[in-house]
């Protein structure tokens, strides 16, 4: 089966990327490890879903912007399903390296 990939989310992740990969001219500390990557990423998580849950408090007490918050949790779940889909691609991965012979 086909996972369906969100065209924005998936923008996204390549912005990212692009900005954490090794560059030609980038010498020394300036190069981000695979680490640093995954540890951005998941603070880029948690600040979307964090963002998306005070927005949505301020709209239960009508301090917020109704576009606001549909954006904020759009973004959040679009945010959620990327962070579950890699989840379930590394688990199969690794299941697939555990299968191989040695």
């Amino acid at each position: 089966m086909i996972d369906k990939i969100n065209p924005a989310a998936a923008a996204g992740l390549y912005k990212t990327a692009q900005t954490t990969t090794d560059n030609p001219g980038v010498t020394g500390d300036d190069k981000a490890s695979f680490g640093d990557f995954l540890k951005r990423a998941g603070r880029n998580v948690v600040d979307t879903l964090q963002k998306s849950e005070q927005l949505s408090a301020q709209a239960v007490s009508g301090e917020a912007d109704l576009v606001d918050v549909v954006q904020a949790v759009t973004s959040a779940e679009m945010t959620l399903q990327t962070v579950v889909t890699m989840r379930d691609r590394m688990l199969a991965a690794y299941q697939e390296i555990m299968r191989m012979p040695i």
